[in-house]
């Protein structure tokens, strides 16, 4: 019979994200069994390589994005919260820095930018389906599909800038942003 297992596979994927966020892609698994409180042996076995650990890392960061996208409400502020949720977990400049220095060797394997590619296009699902949602308030944005993927843009570009010229706290930048098209498209079209 097989030893019940006493630290969860969200532990161990809550482990990675802390370890990535101090040390940056040159992680080991090593760092993530500490951070875990498991042997190197065990995060081996789960998910096979430090690969498998990052595949599973991205499936689970893209359905808890979704999930605290939809748990933002809906309307404009529920539109806003959850684009603020995209990235309002990232943490200082430096753990963001180093987020988006695995985000970089992510792009480069083939596994894990499709799995990148899976996740935008969930969160570009949720503010797409926010923004049907609020197209009353919102008289002067284009359709939904150009309005997701700009605010996408936006908040994506934010993070980045973010990242690499820290200036005040992530989430006020996100919110004044974001604030900056909302403000634009609520307005109604000319002519």
């Amino acid at each position: 019979m097989a030893r019940p297992r006493s630290i969860s596979d969200e532990r161990v994927l809550a482990a990675a994200g802390a370890v990535i966020a101090e040390v940056g892609p040159g992680f080991t698994l090593a760092q993530v069994a500490a951070e875990a409180g498991i042997s190197v042996g065990t995060a081996a076995q789960r998910f096979g390589s430090k690969s498998g650990l990052l595949q599973a890392l991205s499936i689970a960061v893209t359905q808890d994005t979704v999930d605290r996208m939809r748990a933002a409400g809906t309307g404009v502020d529920g539109l806003r919260a959850a684009l603020v949720a995209v990235y309002d977990g990232l943490g200082d400049a430096e753990a963001a820095a180093n987020n988006l220095g695995q985000l970089g060797v992510d792009i480069g394997d083939p596994v894990l930018r499709k799995l990148l590619g899976e996740h935008f296009t969930a969160v570009e699902a949720e503010i797409r389906y926010l923004i049907t949602g609020c197209t009353a308030e919102l008289p002067g944005a284009p359709g939904p599909v150009r309005a997701a993927r700009t605010l996408l843009d936006v908040v994506n570009g934010v993070a980045l800038d973010w990242s690499i010229r820290p200036r005040g706290r992530l989430v006020d930048r996100l919110e004044q942003d974001i604030d900056a098209v909302l403000v634009g498209w609520r307005r109604e079209r000319e002519g």
